[in-house]
């Protein structure tokens, strides 16, 4: 039976990982930055029907050497996914250090243990978090990691996948690397971590949110973001590539719109002009990096992934809907 390492196992993306190889018959080895959150992890899987006889759980830090050897012992692959990520502003060092440094110890250590391949997860903020003047993007772009402006998280995501691929290029490395870019992650969690982007969506169905703006974003399911790093885990096609997992972009407006026909009647229904939002802006740090975006449409590009890993992906309102129902449903709205 093939053993699997994942980072990050109580995160919404990496649970989601962790169902998925157990329930196709992997051993997984996870990580999590506590053992008091075990038995989260263990209810959430039991949960939802999937056996954890397979599973084995580590204590980790990204910033310390400590348990890594003994988690990534006796696997073949590693998927790494661990990285903080928060709605609010945080400093710098929050966000950019451990996502770079604990990169670069993953990858060291899998070469150590003659890993045969890596699966990062980055960030579609690797590519466009520096707001450039172009309608269109597909996986040559990266962002300015030294641009004034550029938020700490997408700075972070940045360096770090450039820091993964800096060491692929000159430690000659025994293993592969492929690199997922996903979008804005909605869609149901195991577990009562919803997801940073499902904090939106909840924020929108609450009826605190008077009205939204005119922000052209992508979505894709996290059940779809998961199947790409198990699909491209074993696909040597996918060796070398960075791929952006997308199912769709839409207004802002247009999600409040689904929300409202799918019965979420205080999503709001206004839109909210620029002025008003710069105004807003001063008094709301988080919605600084909103404002340049407003009335600004951006493709996104997922070929790579359709081509690649016949990657068929649950539609973006589907995932919207479901995500909103399971917030009821947790009365978390």
């Amino acid at each position: 039976m093939k053993k699997v390492l994942v980072t990050g196992a109580t995160g919404f993306i990496g649970l989601h990982c962790v169902q998925q190889l157990l329930n196709k018959g992997f051993q997984v080895n996870g990580t999590l930055r506590s053992l008091d959150r075990k038995d989260e992890v263990m209810d959430a899987l039991s949960s939802h029907n999937t056996s954890t006889e397979h599973l084995t759980l580590f204590e980790t830090d990204l910033l310390d050497d400590k348990g890594w050897d003994e988690a990534i012992e006796g696997c073949e692959y590693v998927l790494h996914i661990a990285s903080p990520f928060v709605l609010t502003p945080e400093n710098e060092d929050f966000f950019v250090k451990p996502a770079v440094e604990g990169s670069l110890r993953v990858l060291k250590l899998a070469n150590n243990h003659h890993i045969k391949k890596v699966v990062l997860t980055s960030s579609f903020a690797a590519m466009a978090d520096t707001l450039e003047e172009k309608e269109s993007f597909d996986e040559s772009d990266w962002s300015d990691p030294n641009k004034v402006g550029i938020r700490p998280y997408g700075k972070s995501k940045t360096l770090a996948e450039k820091a993964a691929w800096d060491f692929m290029s000159s430690d000659n490395p025994s293993f592969t690397l492929t690199v997922i870019n996903p979008v804005a992650v909605t869609g149901p969690s195991l577990s009562k971590d919803i997801g940073t982007s499902n904090a939106i969506i909840g924020q929108m169905i609450n009826g605190n949110v008077p009205g939204t703006s005119k922000v052209h974003i992508g979505y894709v399911d996290v059940r779809d973001v998961a199947a790409a790093h198990v699909t491209a885990m074993l696909n040597k096609k996918t060796d070398g590539e960075r791929i952006i997992v997308s199912e769709k972009t839409l207004w802002m407006d247009e999600v409040s719109t689904v929300l409202r026909d799918a019965g979420f009647d205080k999503a709001p229904s206004k839109v909210m002009p620029k002025w008003l939002m710069s105004i807003m802006s001063i008094f709301k740090k988080d919605l600084q990096f909103i404002v340049p975006l407003i009335n600004k449409r951006r493709g996104i590009h997922s070929t790579k992934a359709k081509d690649l890993l016949k990657w068929e992906p649950i539609s973006a309102e589907d995932s919207i809907v479901a995500t909103a129902k399971q917030l009821q449903e947790y009365n978390l709205a």
